[in-house]
């Protein structure tokens, strides 16, 4: 038979169980939740269920949130805050099925080809989150971040625990492969990160130069023939064009109105009488 106890002793006792089996949710929701169940008269396996249950979805949420700050994005943004609208060259299927990170079962690359401000880091980091949210480990970097931390552990001795940490993860968002310029070293230490994930774990690349033009980045003609044959093979390659969103959003902003009483002159008033304006 179980000891007889007071309601503030049972609560003592739960805050130390849950602590010892590392249970916050359970500490912090079982007096809340026992007052509930009594209120509905609920059993105590409901009652039990209950608690369990919150304990279950903070933990998930903790996971979730976890992984998005390991990720290490510059930025949070998501699928559902995508203006499809605006990039008519993106099918609407696609980001659907990519959405559903089937993909990274099977190790598929993802290429976003645009235009800089057609919304490719949007996607790629788009797609990091979502993969997070699932529970998958996920890590973002430019690759002239990526280059520079791989060459600094080659010279520290430490290369192969790096490419290894890398290999590991479920997805490796990889942007802004076409603004730098890499060197040759950069360029055969990327190659091993890509050849340690080939076919097995999924990158998502996001880059503005059309494949044909990646040998501006790369000087090694064949290196970069086996980079792009590696990053194209059974990929979902999306265009995002090349009209940039955000220039387009700066050029349709309503002028804001002048200030009422406001003596500033309009845009067609002559120069004041102090002399011609500098252009600014």
């Amino acid at each position: 038979m179980p000891t007889k106890m007071t309601d503030n002793a049972a609560l003592a006792s739960i805050g130390a169980a849950t602590i010892e089996l590392h249970l916050p949710t359970v500490r912090s929701e079982a007096g809340r939740r026992a007052e509930t169940a009594s209120r509905q008269q609920a059993s105590y396996l409901v009652y039990l269920a209950d608690v369990l249950a919150a304990e279950i979805d903070d933990r998930s949420e903790r996971r979730r949130t976890r992984r998005i700050h390991e990720a290490h994005f510059p930025r949070l943004k998501r699928l559902a805050d995508f203006d499809l609208s605006a990039a008519p060259s993106v099918n609407p299927a696609t980001i659907a099925t990519l959405a559903s990170g089937a993909y990274l079962g099977t190790g598929d690359p993802v290429v976003l080809l645009g235009e800089s401000g057609t919304g490719k880091s949007h996607l790629l980091i788009a797609l990091g989150i979502a993969a997070c949210e699932q529970g998958r480990r996920v890590r973002y970097v430019t690759a002239a971040q990526l280059a520079n931390e791989l060459a600094e552990a080659a010279d520290e001795r430490r290369l192969s625990r790096v490419v290894s940490r890398y290999g590991r993860l479920d997805l490796l968002c990889l942007d802004e492969l076409g603004y730098v310029k890499l060197d040759t070293r950069g360029a055969e230490l990327l190659f091993q990160i890509i050849t340690e994930r080939e076919e097995r774990a999924s990158i998502a690349t996001a880059s503005n130069l059309p494949f044909s033009e990646w040998g501006q980045i790369i000087t090694d003609p064949r290196l970069v023939a086996a980079i792009v044959d590696r990053l194209t093979f059974n990929a979902h390659i999306i265009e995002t064009g090349t009209e940039s969103y955000r220039l387009l959003t700066t050029k349709t902003k309503v002028p804001r109105k002048p200030p009422r009483g406001s003596t500033r002159p309009h845009s067609h008033d002559s120069p004041s009488a102090n002399g011609p304006q500098k252009p600014t």
